[in-house]
């Protein structure tokens, strides 16, 4: 199946609706919500008309700061029908993340859950925006964030001063009629941008990667068909939905292809394999450490896992062991692999159901049929042969429009040509199939999170003592990479690990706190003065193997 649709998040909703009514759409085990895709889409139009009374208009920017609670997926459905901008923000975040994301993306409201893991969101909030206790919910006014006006609370507070509660959103729908809600819904188109999500770049601070309907909706429309998903399957999503492999390759899958969603606030692998044995999933999507996680779960054989049949592994190279007991144990023949980023919403190649196992584990498999892919000389730009390696590039109807109020780095990520250069280094065989070897930038990768070492170093450098400090990631057989900080102190000063772990918690997510710290007296250099880090990285990574 192959050829662009056309399409909003609201038409796709409202299709599914009328033609699977009374068809399982969301399970959410851990809120006892359980909705057929008829009650899914009243929900989100109640959704839809409360932003309306809010005042979102189309354009406007929404963050949402949550785990998978239902919420998230009525609020990605019922922005897609007002044209209101989904802003996705990392749970992992802290202060200094979420101010930062909230000014660069010029917000106009805030969804927030009370607290995940150690990390009260509630206070978070109250921290970034102190004005809060003394304004109007709807009326906030910022100092730091001059475009903020409304904030709304998801959670059981009996108050939260300054904040509406979303009772309070889907009560104030109430004002608006079903009619103008769907004169709003005509007027958007499938080119208008309907997503934000935050990369961090290489120089520096995140970008919002602005993505369509049309970039999203095909993407989706795409992985789905991969996956052979239908009206008969039901998809664990355990994955975040702030990420693309969230929603877009999960729920925005789903939905396009009337498969019933079961959302687990955030992985455990307990509660994974329970949802599998009590809903009888028939798909999983996950990165490669939590599929492991389960299959090492002392409890695993206490659950029934033969109605999985398909899923996707992704986000990080998968071990082949980890491949081979996925199909066998968990009884999942036909899961496959899939590779691409936020910028090209997300997939660009995915191995095939019936692929070896070899070429599920060895590659990330093939072009999606409407997209394409080469390898090209990062130098040069130059297309290259086959099993050559070069910088994977792709251009296709799901490239982003480009990143927020960055032209620069727009036109530094998509030529002229309209080719999305990755910076992942790889090569493709005869067949068409794709291999990572590596990456040009310095990114890391820990558990299928990105991690840029620029953005670290910036925020480690307002650290007092530090002169200079270098962030490289070392490899770890449990997440891929780690993160280690080499930092050159201040004449005579003297640090301790402890001191700087102290320094980050609660400014920086818990995930980019480098795990090794090392206080150096210089780094190694090239003739010209320029740090050579993959010198650094060669040094460590000798050390703590030896470890």
């Amino acid at each position: 199946m192959s050829g662009f649709v056309n399409k909003t998040m609201g038409d796709v909703i409202e299709e599914t609706a009328g033609r699977f009514p009374d068809h399982p759409a969301l399970i959410a085990p851990q809120f006892q919500v359980r909705l057929n895709y008829r009650e899914l889409y009243e929900q989100c139009r109640k959704t839809a008309r409360g932003l309306m009374a809010m005042g979102v208009r189309r354009g406007d920017h929404v963050s949402v700061w949550t785990t998978n609670v239902p919420e998230w997926v009525y609020l990605q459905f019922a922005l897609g029908m007002v044209g209101g901008i989904l802003v996705t923000i990392n749970t992992n975040y802290q202060s200094h993340e979420l101010e930062y994301i909230l000014r660069q993306s010029d917000s106009t409201t805030l969804f927030l859950i009370d607290q995940y893991r150690d990390t009260s969101f509630y206070e978070t909030v109250r921290k970034v925006v102190p004005e809060l206790g003394s304004c109007e919910p709807g009326k906030t006014a910022s100092a730091k964030l001059p475009v903020l006006k409304n904030v709304v609370y998801i959670g059981n507070r009996e108050s939260a001063p300054g904040m509406f509660k979303f009772s309070d959103l889907i009560a104030m729908g109430e004002s608006v009629s079903e009619q103008e809600l769907g004169e709003r819904m005509s007027s958007l188109t499938d080119d208008d941008v309907i997503n934000m999500q935050y990369t961090s770049g290489t120089t520096g601070f995140p970008k919002g990667v602005m993505l369509t309907h049309h970039n999203v909706i095909n993407n989706a429309r795409m992985v789905g068909d991969v996956m052979g998903l239908t009206d008969k399957d039901t998809l664990l999503i355990q994955v975040p939905v702030f990420h693309c492999f969230g929603c877009v390759m999960s729920t925005l899958n789903s939905v396009y292809h009337a498969t019933a969603m079961v959302l687990l606030e955030y992985f455990e692998p307990k509660l994974s394999l329970e949802s599998i044995h009590k809903e009888k999933c028939t798909a999983i999507n996950g990165v490669p450490t939590m599929f492991i996680a389960m299959l090492h779960h002392p409890d695993f054989e206490r659950y029934d896992m033969t109605s999985l049949r398909t899923g996707i592994m992704a986000g990080a190279p998968c071990p082949v062991e980890a491949m081979n007991q996925v199909r066998t144990k968990m009884h999942c023949p036909e899961v496959v692999i899939a590779f691409g980023q936020t910028e090209s919403s997300p997939v660009m190649t995915m191995t095939r159901r019936d692929d070896p196992v070899e070429m599920r584990v060895a590659t990330v498999g093939r072009l999606l049929p409407d997209i394409e892919g080469k390898i090209v000389d990062p130098e040069t730009g130059e297309d290259l042969p086959p099993n050559t390696q070069g910088e994977i590039v792709t251009r296709s109807a799901c490239i982003m429009k480009g990143y927020y109020k960055m032209p620069e780095a727009t036109t530094a990520a998509i030529d002229a040509d309209g080719w999305l250069h990755t910076g992942d280094l790889g090569e493709i065989d005869p067949n068409g199939y794709f291999k990572v070897t590596g990456r040009i930038k310095d990114m890391i990768i820990r558990g299928g999170e990105n991690i840029y070492p620029r953005e670290l170093e910036e925020f480690i450098f307002t650290h007092p003592k530090v002169q200079n400090v270098q962030v490289v990631g070392i490899p770890d057989s449990k997440y891929g990479e780690q993160v280690l900080a080499a930092i050159h102190l201040k004449n005579g000063n003297r640090a301790t690990a402890e001191e700087f772990i102290e320094f980050c918690k609660g400014k920086i997510a818990r995930h980019k706190i480098p795990k090794y710290w090392e206080f150096v007296d210089e780094y190694p250099m090239t003739a010209s003065g320029k740090i050579q880090k993959f010198k650094i990285r060669e040094i460590f990574e000798k050390k703590y193997k030896a470890d």
